[in-house]
């Protein structure tokens, strides 16, 4: 038996929201404040027996902040279980209350947790008349929490998930149209509480690892102590007498030695000296701290590891941060595998963060290697490497879309070969776009070398501080990545940037050209034809997909690099891809010839010299605040990020007027005027078009008026 499916309504930052899961290990990832702990809070509500009380005790800040008035609405957390197996006792459980019936055996069933007013509100919201706002507001002013109840269901019918489904079950609060039946079957039955499922299930959480050695320090939290308990069961008196009889023993040897009852008669005499005898303690006692209780001795045991081959083992306080989190983990697996020994009727391993101070190669093995039998594993990440290695079906993506977020699976709707063909391209490298706000693909090493250099540097902003991930493709073959983002998948934006290789030169074939001219222009009309299919095969794979977006380099993206104004940027670098003086005199006047043709070879010749990459990495020392960026990069950048905050956007024109001081184009007072023009804007008090035209009367040319226009 494992999960199939979790569904979140109204609960914490989820309005609405739907997780598939499979056997096996699954991993859910999501950036910070995404809901990831939420979704394995409202799990254990359901499924950890230690944690169930808290059902019963939910607050106001429980409910999904953007329904506003939270009075009157429902929180849902629904379980849907598959492959519920057919032994009788397990049947019995699931049969009474919680199971979809299928060929006379339960084979899927469904558990729900609904948080909901009483009775008797759900009775007075039923008796409203429709539009009654004000009676409507009567009753809600007067809603508390004491007015509402926790209940079990199984065997519901409901899509928890679809607003529609919603309103029919709790009612329109815009319309006042509320339902007059209170029970109705697609809610399913109410589960007694003597068939709590969480009672029947193995469950272990393991929380994010923050801090470690406080963990190993409580009493309650100590995994070790835990562990004891565990494996021991009830510490029998009889079996722990001997020992405490002994510790006593020891105890009033270590009291009786003479320099013992010498310094505790100092004490006194001190005290007394010191604070007269009406304020002195009416006795005192040197005893020692080792306890004579068997509980207490048995909680005293503690754990030493040696990280070394110096045989030093040490405190857990004495560890690197990673290995303290190893041996914690560690604990905790074996009090899994202690529980699940108890033979429930399904297992499951739920574990936060797993990653933290542990090398990647660690996690790496770590994921591989924690496969139980007939245990469903969900994990949460910010690590690649646990991604990479994660079955893109087994995932769950989460993202923020202002106060909600919202829940992807990344292979919804995908067949068998195309999800192969992701698993196998999303490495380590590429599976970074699986935790971005927005992406863009390049299909080189040029461009993943430049783009982020020339944003920071000249917008003043990094593509990391915008939530981009930057991913190299290494080929044009773009659809392969970008059928993840689509309406049942991935709902973010991906643009994809690539070269259209438009010829630039004069390619008609002629008689007397020499073999080597020959093949340039048959490569060069090649590439061209190559470029025009690629659009025509990119503009049919993006038609109806809004999360997908194309932009072209005209030609190439080194030929376009130069001509976007970055002539003496290219030429500066000439001395680090030729030696001989000869060459470099005569490819500076190519780069300054301003005749594509001309330019464009050379430009081309150094990158097949020098290779792609490494003359990349020569400009990219060399870009400045003045660089110019290609307009079709800036068009794809800022269709990717959308919407661009106030904030971003102000800081970005503050960094652009540190190169306009030039007093013969702009003078002091208009630089004081825009820059308080800037402020009122970040401040929410202007609106984007005049603060656009002040900038275009005062910085024409500038870049930042292309970032404008897509804002």
């Amino acid at each position: 038996m494992h999960i199939s499916r979790v569904q979140l309504v109204n609960y914490r930052n989820f309005e609405r929201a739907s997780f598939r899961f499979n056997k096996g290990i699954n991993t859910v990832i999501g950036e910070n404040g995404s809901g990831k702990t939420n979704l394995f809070r409202a799990m254990r509500l359901m499924l950890d027996d230690d944690f169930l009380r808290w059902a019963y005790r939910m607050e106001e800040s429980d409910f999904h902040r953007g329904i506003g008035n939270w009075r009157g609405h429902w929180i849902i957390i629904s379980i849907e279980f598959a492959e519920v197996s057919q032994d009788e006792a397990v049947q019995a459980l699931f049969l009474h209350g919680t199971g979809v019936i299928e060929d006379e055996a339960i084979a899927r069933a469904t558990y729900n947790l609904i948080f909901r007013p009483n009775a008797a509100i759900r009775t007075r919201l039923a008796q409203l008349d429709e539009d009654d706002h004000a009676g409507l507001a009567a009753i809600l002013n007067a809603v508390t929490l004491n007015d509402y109840e926790t209940v079990f269901t199984g065997k519901s019918t409901a899509d928890f998930s679809d607003p529609t489904v919603y309103q029919e079950l709790v009612g329109n609060f815009e319309t006042v149209q509320f339902p007059a039946e209170l029970h109705p079957a697609a809610l399913g039955a109410r589960v007694p509480g003597i068939m709590s499922v969480s009672k029947e299930v193995c469950f272990t959480f393991i929380q994010a690892l923050r801090d470690v050695v406080s963990e190993f320090q409580g009493q309650r939290t100590n995994p070790l102590l835990t562990l004891l308990r565990s494996k021991s069961g009830d510490l029998d008196p009889a079996v722990l007498a001997p020992i405490t009889d002994r510790v006593n023993e020891l105890n009033s040897e270590i009291e009786a030695i003479p320099d013992v009852g010498e310094i505790r008669a100092d004490i006194r005499q001190t005290i007394r000296d010191a604070a007269g005898e009406t304020y002195s303690p009416a006795s005192l006692a040197v005893r020692s701290a080792v306890p004579g209780e068997a509980d207490r001795l048995f909680q005293s045991l503690k754990l030493f590891v040696g990280e070394t081959d110096d045989q030093y083992e040490g405190a857990i306080n004495e560890l690197s941060l990673g290995g303290a989190n190893l041996i914690f983990l560690t604990l905790k697996l074996l009090e899994f595998k202690y529980q699940k020994a108890k033979q429930a009727c399904a297992n499951f391993l739920v574990i936060e963060e797993p990653e933290a101070h542990i090398h990647t190669h660690i996690q790496k093995t770590l994921f591989d290697r924690l496969s139980y039998p007939d245990t469903q594993v969900i994990y949460s990440t910010h690590s690649t490497q646990i991604s990479e290695v994660s079955n893109i079906e087994n995932v769950n993506i989460l993202g923020r879309s202002g106060p909600r977020c919202e829940a992807f699976q990344p292979s919804a709707g995908l067949e068998e070969p195309k999800i192969r063909s992701i698993q196998r391209y999303l490495d380590a490298v590429r599976s970074n776009l699986l935790f971005a706000k927005s992406v863009i693909l390049v299909e080189g090493d040029a461009e993943e070398i430049l783009v982020p250099v020339l944003v920071k540097e000249v917008l003043g902003v990094s593509l990391d501080e915008l939530g981009i991930s930057l991913i190299n493709i290494r080929s044009t073959g773009f659809e392969n990545v970008a059928v993840l983002f689509h309406d049942d998948r991935i709902r973010r934006r991906c643009a994809i940037v690539t070269d259209l290789d438009a010829t630039f030169f004069n390619t008609d074939p002629h008689p007397d050209d020499p073999d080597a001219l020959k093949k340039a222009k048959e490569k060069a009309l090649g590439s061209q034809e190559a470029g025009v299919a690629r659009r025509t095969r990119l503009t049919a794979f993006k038609d109806g997909n809004d999360w997908i977006s194309v932009h072209y380099a005209p030609r190439t993206f080194e030929v376009d690099f130069v001509a976007a104004g970055n002539v003496e940027l290219t030429v500066s670098v000439l001395n680090s891809v030729y030696s001989d003086a000869a060459t470099i005199v005569a490819a500076t006047a190519e780069l300054r010839s301003g005749d594509v043709a001309t330019y464009g070879k050379r430009i081309l010749a150094m990158a097949s010299y020098a290779k792609k990459g490494w003359l990349a990495i020569q400009v990219a020392k060399l870009v400045t605040g003045t660089t110019r960026i290609p307009s079709y990069l800036i068009e794809a950048i800022f269709t990717a990020h959308k919407p661009l905050s106030r904030r971003v956007l102000a800081n970005m024109i503050d960094h652009r007027l540190k190169f306009h001081t030039d007093p013969a184009v702009i003078s002091e007072a208009q630089v004081l005027a825009l820059r308080a023009q800037v402020e009122a804007f970040r401040a929410g008090d202007l609106q984007i078009e005049p603060l656009r035209e002040a900038i275009i009367g005062a910085m024409a040319g500038d870049v930042i008026i292309d970032v404008l226009g897509h804002a």
